[in-house]
């Protein structure tokens, strides 16, 4: 079990969470221990460009969505690494602010907790 499988599993029970993700593949949108707050999602709103909590081949990321393809994304990170692609019920989560403040064009995609 990875380090954001237990923040997976409180976002798709519907909170809101906030955590300090360790890392550098989101840099310069996310760095490492920056405090991020991720909101559960309607993923069938996430758009490419958009940071989600989604599970890809049973491991959890904090990465973009780089495709979309009906009801599945391609998830990857900010440095050109495809993580590959998960249905819409393994994105769990949408990060909506680093650091307090809020990303852009995430209005509509949260569904309330």
């Amino acid at each position: 079990m990875g380090a954001l499988d237990s923040v997976a599993a409180r976002v798709a029970r519907g909170e809101t969470v906030q955590f300090r993700p360790t890392g550098s593949s989101m840099v310069p949108l996310i760095r490492s221990r920056q405090l991020v707050t991720v909101a559960p999602v309607d993923p069938t709103r996430v758009e490419v460009g958009d940071i989600v909590l989604a599970r890809v081949s049973g491991t959890v990321y904090l990465h973009l969505v780089t495709a979309i393809d009906g009801r599945r994304v391609q998830i990857g990170n900010n440095r050109g690494r495809i993580n590959g692609w998960t249905s819409h019920d393994r994105v769990f989560g949408l990060c909506v602010a680093v650091d307090d403040v809020p990303r852009a064009k995430i209005d509509g995609k949260t569904r309330a907790s």
